[in-house]
């Protein structure tokens, strides 16, 4: 597994240069996006909610418990909240944790679940570091790992079946994957959720240079930059880049590395894709993790499945 440095060094010496989108969610990186899910254009929020709230309660019951939590991306707990309470209306306690990049959301998430009858767990560290070195289960628990917010989109294609592989791994037979995933839709209703009026995803895409200039020592004036948001339709996904409108040259200091870019040149910070249901559940039957129980959002298309190890 690339360390992020080996990443961000890679990504911007290649000809198309990229910065790993995990650098997008530092503390204020973390507040903007939750600032985004707000959003008028922003309809993933609204729809996985709805879902969680018709749907979640529903799905928990089907895996015996007791249950333990386990949310990757939690951000401040907006959605740690709805999936606690639902559990705790099926047994009198619970212990989640809360897996995050991020510590400024993870302080937030623990203090979305100080309530009665919640043990929350911090862990600051990548999924996939996460997963392979969870702390032990409580006796007799069933282990529910919960990725919402439609986070699957971040991974492309084959990164979202590893992803899938990597859960697999990290569960026993009867544990149980929790996950939302957006679905196809005409890009003109798509462009604006990563586009909005206010401008509060394009502050979120510029923060990484105010990221990488704070914490790599890097130099980026954010002035030569503008947000540049793209669907791309043989990917079926959404591009969130920076385009320079003028030439740029920065350097990082943390490793000595020169960036240039000419102008009309980006840099490529995120990915974000739509999925099918068929294509979901074909990955899941490959990972030995079979999704078996489905719902979809008709206002926005974005489905709620739990997959059960088997």
């Amino acid at each position: 597994m690339k360390s992020l440095e080996t990443m961000l060094r890679e990504g911007l010496a290649a000809p198309q240069k990229r910065v790993p989108s995990p650098l997008l969610y530092d503390a204020l990186g973390s507040v903007l996006f939750e600032a985004i899910t707000l959003l008028p254009e922003y309809g993933v929020t609204r729809a996985d909610n709805r879902m969680l709230q018709a749907s979640a309660r529903e799905a928990l019951a089907a895996v015996p418990g007791p249950l333990e939590l386990i949310e990757l991306g939690p951000g401040h707990g907006n959605k740690a909240q709805l999936i606690v309470r639902q559990v705790l209306k099926l047994q009198p306690k619970v212990r989640f944790i809360g897996v995050d990049v991020s510590a400024g959301a993870l302080e937030g998430c623990r203090k979305a679940l100080s309530v009665p009858g919640v043990e929350f767990v911090g862990v600051e560290a990548r999924f996939r570091d996460a997963l392979k070195a969870l702390p032990p289960r409580p006796a007799g628990h069933r282990r529910v790992v919960c990725f919402l917010g439609s986070n699957l989109s971040n991974f492309d294609r084959a990164e979202s079946q590893d992803f899938l592989v990597r859960v697999r791994a990290a569960l026993e037979p009867g544990d149980a994957l929790l996950l939302t995933a957006d679905l196809d839709k005409p890009k003109e209703r798509l462009l604006p959720a990563y586009d909005d009026a206010l401008g509060v995803t394009a502050a979120f895409n510029k923060n990484v240079l105010v990221h990488l200039n704070r914490d790599w020592g890097a130099n980026f004036d954010l002035t030569a930059f503008v947000h540049d948001a793209r669907w791309n339709a043989e990917a079926r996904r959404i591009e969130m880049h920076l385009r320079a409108t003028r030439p740029v040259v920065a350097r990082i200091a943390k490793f000595d590395l020169e960036v240039k870019l000419a102008v009309g040149e980006t840099l490529w910070t995120e990915s974000s894709h739509r999925f099918e249901v068929a294509e979901l559940e074909a990955w899941g039957r490959a990972a030995a993790l079979p999704l078996e129980r489905v719902s979809v959002d008709t206002e926005w298309p974005l489905m709620v499945g739990l997959f059960v190890a088997r």
